[in-house]
């Protein structure tokens, strides 16, 4: 480990000066660094058991967009002081047919049976190019009954019922002419009190002519949904998809992705979605937001979301986080920008911020900066492929977050080699 760096916290209304005011509230560390030049290193720590310090280590390697190089797992017995050695998880198989590849995303443990479940997405991608998993992705579960050592389960997520198999997983999903997937590691799966799993996911439109379809012209278009999971015999889940929430092309031009769901304090549930003004730059970069009232199995027409006091905000099309805390707090993290941002850009500063849970909106006063663009870091910095969850030891905050392209030339050149870091955020 290096020596914890300082990392920044700031109001909002200071990010200009983030990168110049160094403050001890928050803790950075070099988590993992990256293997050879060209190379990131993408991480995320979760919890196995139900309680104790036990944790595991998912981090990946990428060289390019989309796509995952090599991935591995490692355990800890001791809230992360220690580490075991990686395990590979294979990620590219060649077939005559195409590449299949592998990536793996998010995962949370069952505080009633102490079962702990992740994710992978998955597609035989005929050309390798990343956008062909708009029509080829699908999701598969993992689960373990003894802290992430062995995985008995591993198998292809498939809604119950006759009608669906493995190329028809779920309602509006065939593979090889749309996709459903788990957005990033950020959409992370959250356990109601009744023992169902939501596991956020996102789902490619189907056209008139039957297969994948872009309405809003950006790189890629999906709308959003929730995977519902009840134990049923042994080890394995038994999925149901809820209702969609669809985007509107002419306000969002890639639909609505990467949702990250959370409960407020009436029982209703919160879906924060990403959304891009990518090609169009004229329209306001948001978040968006819709709301369950029946544990996830339909929602409110997604709207932008705000802050409690009614005032609107701009961020750019990336990923974000909502993190409950034992404290009965919510918290948000995600990218906000000072000024309406141009697609994916740009994706700093990285802030926290507490949502109101009677209202599920975003307590201005609360925003603060984790990290930001710093003396010498590239302009395509990007602080914007992270996971977050709660230290049982501590109650602290803890943020797996990649610098992505922080040693980057100037546009069009992308240098990936990039670290991931590990941040620590009191919670007072």
């Amino acid at each position: 480990m290096l020596a914890a760096a300082r990392a920044v916290l700031v109001p909002l209304c200071a990010l200009a000066a983030a990168a110049a005011a160094p403050a001890p509230e928050i803790r950075r560390e070099l988590f993992l660094a990256s293997p050879q030049p060209g190379t990131a290193v993408l991480a995320a720590t979760y919890a196995t058991r139900a309680g104790g310090g036990d944790l595991i280590s998912l981090h990946q390697f990428m060289s390019r967009s989309d796509t995952v190089d090599r991935a591995f797992l490692r355990l800890s017995p001791d809230h992360g002081r220690t580490w075991s050695e990686p395990v590979a998880v294979p990620t590219l198989e060649v077939r005559p047919d195409g590449k299949f590849r592998r990536a793996l995303r998010g995962g949370a443990a069952d505080p009633r049976t102490g079962r702990f479940v992740r994710f992978q997405i998955e597609g035989l991608l005929p050309t390798d190019d990343p956008l062909e998993g708009m029509r080829q992705w699908y999701v598969t579960y993992q689960v373990s009954a003894d802290g992430g050592r062995s995985w008995p389960i591993d198998e292809p997520v498939v809604q119950r019922g006759a009608e669906f198999s493995a190329r028809h997983p779920l309602p509006g999903v065939h593979v090889g002419r749309n996709c459903v997937m788990v957005g990033d590691l950020a959409s992370a799966p959250l356990w109601l009190a009744d023992g169902t799993m939501l596991v956020p996911v996102i789902i490619s439109p189907l056209g008139p002519d039957g297969t994948y379809h872009n309405p809003g012209g950006g790189y890629t278009y999906t709308d959003a949904a929730v995977l519902r999971g009840r134990w049923g015999d042994g080890l394995r889940l038994e999925w149901e998809l809820s209702a969609l929430v669809r985007g509107d092309p002419a306000r969002s031009t890639r639909g609505l992705d990467e949702p990250t769901v959370a409960p407020l304090a009436d029982g209703r549930l919160l879906l924060v979605l990403r959304g891009s003004n990518g090609g169009k730059p004229h329209l306001p970069g948001r978040r968006w937001a819709a709301f369950s009232s029946d544990e996830g199995r339909t929602w409110t027409e997604a709207a932008p979301w705000t802050y409690a006091d009614g005032g609107d905000f701009h961020s750019p099309s990336s990923c974000s986080q909502l993190v409950p805390h034992s404290s009965g707090r919510l918290f948000w993290i995600g990218n906000l920008v000072p000024e309406n941002p141009n697609g994916n850009q740009p994706r700093t500063p990285l802030v926290i911020g507490e949502v109101d849970r009677r209202s599920g909106l975003l307590r201005r006063e609360s925003v603060r900066v984790i990290d930001a663009r710093r003396p010498g870091d590239s302009p395509l910095l990007a602080l914007s492929n992270f996971a977050a969850r709660e230290d049982r030891e501590t109650g602290e905050i803890v943020v797996n977050l990649t610098r992505l392209f922080e040693r980057s030339p100037p546009d069009p050149d992308r240098d990936w080699t990039s670290d991931a870091y590990l941040y620590r955020i009191p919670v007072r």
